[in-house]
């Protein structure tokens, strides 16, 4: 899995980890937050949270356009400058009134700007490690590894969240609206980690950074390789995609919203035995701890190695053991939480889709990117499929809001953990795949800007979001689901219908 991959890989992987951690941790509290300190309604909160989101992936086109022009390096370095101040913003506690409303949209407009000039542009830069074609076969998986690594940062971060927010509530007397500000905190200490983890390292990948000044006679010959026609033709290809992807992640990005609002209002806010396990992040860790061991089992050559590997995985079992030995009576299950399962099916679930996808690359039979992110839309669509069964009985929205405590109904959050599941398998097949198949298909000198226009059609996805704040109310929870099913097939059999184009350019 990790053989043959450039070490620079590594080091830009885990600088993008402390920035997304950051990001996450304001992220699983920041609709609840919405409507707890400023009193906003579920659509008007998920207008301002998808919005967000919406220029959080919008103006990477924006770094793109910039970095082609002055150097990624330059932009990455400014991006975490910028999205520091945003933070810092979020992170003082304001009050409620017109001040901490406007504090809180400049904040916004910050971090957003500064994810902007730093997410593409350090993506660009792992691309433009696999150049070189002994390494242009290893570029899929290397995006899944750097995939990995920024959800080990989400993983961690609805448990740094909840518990920061819980803490200072018990600990400090703190208002529960105003905790959220300590949540806010930690991103910037995040990027702290970031900013110090890239300059580190920065000698090993320095002649990535780019610069107007500074172009290989690699680049130019491959600039001057391509014809117009060619370069309109990889063009078109990737439009098409990013025309596809936009309903993707306005059904993915539901987890922040609708399905938080779901695990909020319709889920029981406890959990007893070894249901409670589930929402032990330390319990999910030592899982992906066992999943990465077994596959150095297996793969060992010698067997010190493989000794090394089964006391890992004995070390493991024995924590989760004593883990579940201690659980007494019923813990509190706070909605964001449900968001650490995302990240953990990813980082977990990384290495099994990487053996597959190997051992089928052997066979000569993987499919190809285009056709996986189109298998992607087709899963995506059935982990909202879940939801729907899961709702199937339930009181709408605005009936459980107004029901007496007797009469509200709930549903298991096993229907929610599976979801995110499926989902995750729709985003593996997606999300590192799409980002591989820009690097790999964009012209030489619009990298920058096309790796911006898949975060284009990441952000016009994340404004879309905002539906399903709008959905959220009287009407059933089958029928809100029922929309993301819908959008996610017919975006499929869009991606099957111009195949033939999409793999045209792709070899």
């Amino acid at each position: 899995m990790f053989e043959g991959q450039p070490k620079s890989l590594y080091a830009l992987a885990l600088a993008n980890t402390g920035e997304r951690f950051g990001y996450y941790t304001m992220i699983a509290v920041f609709a609840l937050f919405l409507r707890g300190n400023f009193g906003l309604e579920a659509g008007t909160a998920g207008a301002i949270y998808s919005t967000f989101l919406g220029l959080v992936y919008f103006l990477p086109l924006v770094g793109g356009i910039l970095a082609d022009k002055f150097g990624y390096g330059k932009m990455v370095t400014t991006g975490i400058m910028i999205m520091f101040i945003g933070y810092l913003f979020l992170a003082v506690p304001l009050g409620t009134g017109t001040v901490a409303f406007t504090s809180m949209l400049a904040a916004l407009l910050l971090i957003s700007l500064g994810t902007g000039l730093f997410k593409g542009n350090l993506q660009v830069m792992v691309g433009n490690l696999y150049e070189s074609a002994d390494m242009a076969d290893k570029r899929d998986s290397g995006f899944s590894i750097f995939y990995m690594a920024i959800n080990i940062g989400a993983l961690f971060a609805p448990t740094a969240a909840v518990k920061i927010h819980d803490w200072a509530v018990t600990s400090l007397q703190m208002d529960p609206n105003a905790a959220y500000h300590l949540a806010f905190a930690v991103a910037c200490a995040s990027l702290i980690l970031s900013i110090a983890i890239y300059y580190a390292f920065r000698p090993g990948f320095k002649h990535l950074e780019g610069g107007a000044k500074k172009k290989d006679d690699k680049t130019a010959a491959d600039v001057e390789e391509l014809s117009p026609a060619e370069t309109k033709e990889r063009i078109v290809a990737l439009c098409l995609v990013f025309a596809v992807v936009i309903f993707f992640w306005m059904a993915f990005h539901q987890n922040g919203l609708t399905l938080t609002y779901f695990a909020n209002e319709f889920v029981q806010p406890t959990a007893e035995g070894v249901q409670s396990m589930a929402f032990d992040v330390i319990n999910l860790f030592m899982i992906i701890i066992i999943v990465y061991a077994l596959f150095s089992l297996f793969g060992a050559k010698t067997g010190k190695a493989k000794g090394i590997s089964g006391l890992v995985i004995l070390a493991a079992l024995a924590v989760i053991g004593y883990k579940y030995s201690v659980v007494e009576g019923s813990v509190e299950v706070s909605a964001p939480i449900f968001q650490q399962f995302n990240p953990f099916y990813v980082v977990a679930l990384t290495p099994v889709s990487m053996a597959i996808f190997g051992a089928l690359a052997r066979k000569g039979k993987e499919p190809s990117a285009p056709r996986k992110i189109a298998y992607g839309m087709l899963i995506a669509g059935c982990g909202f499929l879940v939801m729907l069964l899961a709702s199937m009985g339930l009181n709408s929205p605005d009936v459980q809001k107004a029901a007496e405590e007797g009469t509200k109904t709930f549903a298991s959050p096993n229907w929610l953990i599976g979801t995110y599941l499926v989902l995750t398998f729709g985003e593996l097949l997606l999300s590192p795949m799409g980002i591989s198949f820009v690097s790999k298909v964009a012209p030489p000198k619009y990298k920058g800007a096309m790796m911006g226009g898949w975060f284009v059609a990441t952000a016009l996805g994340n404004f879309l979001v905002s539906v399903g704040g709008f959905l959220w109310g009287s009407l059933p929870l089958w029928v809100v689901w029922s929309v993301f099913i819908t959008l996610c097939i017919l975006s499929a059999f869009f991606m099957f219908a111009v195949m033939g184009k999409l793999e045209k350019v792709a070899k």
